[in-house]
């Protein structure tokens, strides 16, 4: 009974205020699973005032959700005054950029609820963590709390919770028995899928287009074996890019960009690969990337993301160097 241990923690504090935070530039899923367990939370407490924050804003597809979606995300949230802090798809504090200070000091206790692998510094630091690798999102996560307590979503937790599976599992291509079951009892709970799906296609724009062309232009090719591993680099768009690169034929795709001494890259790699190889890009490349960066990695076994300090080259030179080692060890 995983969701019960929040409930308790909310008891034995008799909290007032819970704040939700999601990682930097939230995606879909972060921002739908917040919407839908805040929603759960209000249902259980009326009483509780509960805050949704996003560190330095949300992604473009998450705002063009907000239009169908009554979510609201604060920019700057109450992490001061906050009783209880949960982080919904964000397996480490420095996901929350210039909120991580404040996390580390509020006395408030933390919750972590996540489909990503449990970083070994955020286990220490909360009071409930409860992280599974083998779902396929935190929406679906927050699907089976609601399950637990034997409630119904509304029509809009429902969508919510049906948009943010949509996007972490490619519009159901990573979808797994489980997933599916949820998704068939979300649209059971008054989700037209026909309309629901689309709200996740946005026209590219221009400067997406030329991010996406200049990472295919500058990529540098290395075989390892039967792979093919692809490196790139772009100043914004780099998560865009590298899925450009592997559906161009890929096998691993890399982009890194840079912004004054930040570096931020983005893994992709396809099905086939971590198959066959084993290789989990949040686990086994991002994680000892982002700490050679001084910063964090991690994600999932497929998509995973770096944030840290340096310079591009030698962003990507220690990737490579990485994927190399693993895939000597076949």
């Amino acid at each position: 009974m995983q969701f019960t241990q929040i409930i308790r923690v909310l008891d034995e504090l008799n909290a007032k205020l819970v704040v939700l935070l999601c990682h930097h530039n939230a995606d879909p899923d972060a921002i739908c699973s917040s919407y839908a367990f805040a929603g759960l939370l209000k249902r259980l407490k009326p009483e509780l005032e509960v805050e949704i924050g996003a560190s330095q804003g949300i992604s473009r597809l998450s705002k063009h959700l907000l239009k169908f979606l009554p979510i609201n995300v604060c920019l700057q949230p109450n992490v001061e005054k906050a009783d209880v802090i949960v982080l919904l798809d964000t397996n480490t504090i420095q996901q929350l950029n210039n909120l991580a200070e404040k996390i580390k000091d509020s006395k408030a206790p933390l919750i972590v609820i996540d489909h990503h692998a449990a970083h070994p510094e955020t286990e220490k630091i909360a009071k409930v963590c409860i992280t599974n690798e083998e779902v396929s999102s935190t929406c679906e996560m927050v699907y089976t709390f609601f399950k637990e307590m034997n409630i119904k979503p509304n029509e809009n937790e429902a969508k919510a919770m049906f948009l943010g599976i949509a996007f972490d599992t490619r519009h159901f291509i990573l979808a797994n028995s489980s997933t599916l079951k949820a998704i068939a009892e979300l649209i059971d709970a008054g989700v037209n899928a026909q309309e629901t799906l689309p709200l996740l296609s946005l026209p590219m724009d221009f400067s997406e287009r030329v991010a996406r062309l200049k990472a295919c232009r500058r990529a540098k090719l290395y075989k390892i074996g039967e792979w093919i591993i692809a490196l790139s680099h772009v100043s914004a768009y780099q998560a865009s890019a590298a899925r450009a690169i592997m559906e161009l034929g890929a096998h691993v795709a890399v982009v890194a960009g840079q912004k004054n001494e930040s570096v931020e890259i983005s893994l992709r790699c396809t099905r086939e690969f971590h198959k066959k190889t084993g290789i989990h890009l949040g686990r086994d490349i991002a994680k000892p990337l982002g700490e050679f960066l001084h910063g964090m990695g991690g994600g999932h076994a497929s998509a995973a993301g770096v944030n840290g300090v340096g310079d591009v080259e030698a962003g990507l030179k220690r990737c490579l160097r990485l994927l190399k080692e693993k895939l000597s060890n076949q």
